[in-house]
């Protein structure tokens, strides 16, 4: 029985992190997305950056 409970653990932990790692990757596609706008979009003035780093 406990070996059967640490197999269902171990299924759930690993679907979960799966997961986790899809949002993720969700979030760094949307990050990209809004730097290459952020870059396309620049002021065209003074010709530097549009953040402050």
């Amino acid at each position: 029985m406990v070996p059967l409970l640490l197999v269902l653990l171990l299924v759930l932990l690993l679907s979960g992190a799966g997961f986790a790692l899809k949002v993720l990757w969700w979030v760094a596609i949307a990050v990209l997305v809004l730097w290459l706008i952020g870059f396309v979009a620049r002021p065209s003035g003074g010709g530097g950056r549009w953040y402050r780093w």
